[in-house]
């Protein structure tokens, strides 16, 4: 069985290819979007999903067949068709252009999988069984949702501000390093969930004077 290296990838403004127009390229077209993708749909038909996407411009959409070539210049490809022999095409020709190509429950025919994806706000929790069972993937990640609800979207935002903040403040690096590990502690986690601005306003406070005491040793 193939051992694939995880990463997390930056697709902004690079040009991705989805063939097939079913309820599977929808969700893997709207994946893309959400990477910031330049998604090109080929398929003869599409879902009313992709219908809007392609008339409020979101998507260029081509309402015909796959055909050799329109693989070319593309850095991610995906074939989500229920036709064996162009799926294998689309393959073979993302293949030649050293494009990253995933072939819907083949995965045999991919460089690359796509995972059960987790998302709150800027926090992306990826459970992959290397394309052995996406349906385990699936529990597991409905699983973690339970353990990481939207408040860790509102506490990585207040992380990230916070690291700026201790960064600009505290010229230490060790110090800065101990302030940091400091705020994953869980109750600012929890304080995040029940009182947001309230996290927000101690978190400022803590800085000040952990950045005050610098100072003045």
């Amino acid at each position: 069985m193939k051992r694939f290296y995880p990463m997390m990838v930056d697709l902004t403004g690079r040009r991705c290819l989805v063939v097939g127009g079913g309820s599977v390229a929808e969700r893997k077209t709207a994946s893309l979007l959400e990477g910031g993708a330049d998604v090109i749909v080929v398929s003869p038909d599409v879902t009313p999903g992709l219908q809007v996407w392609a008339e409020q411009g979101e998507i260029t959409y081509h309402p015909r067949p796959y055909r050799k070539g329109d693989a070319a210049g593309c850095t991610l490809v995906i074939a989500a068709t229920d036709q064996e022999a162009v799926n294998r095409a689309v393959y073979e020709e993302a293949q030649a252009c050293g494009a990253w190509i995933n072939v819907v429950d083949r995965p045999d025919l991919c460089n690359f999988t796509v995972p059960s994806t987790l998302r709150r706000g800027q926090l992306q929790i990826a459970v992959s069984t290397g394309g052995a069972s996406p349906t385990l993937a699936k529990k597991i990640r409905q699983e973690l949702e339970e353990t990481y609800g939207p408040e860790y979207a509102v506490y990585l935002n207040l992380l990230k501000e916070m690291r700026q903040r201790i960064q600009e403040a505290v010229a230490d690096a060790a110090v800065r390093h101990q302030l940091m590990a400091r705020l994953v502690d869980e109750e600012w986690m929890v304080l995040c969930k029940t009182d947001p601005n309230e996290a927000r306003r101690r978190m400022e406070s803590w800085i000040e004077q952990a950045a005050t005491a610098e100072i003045s040793g």
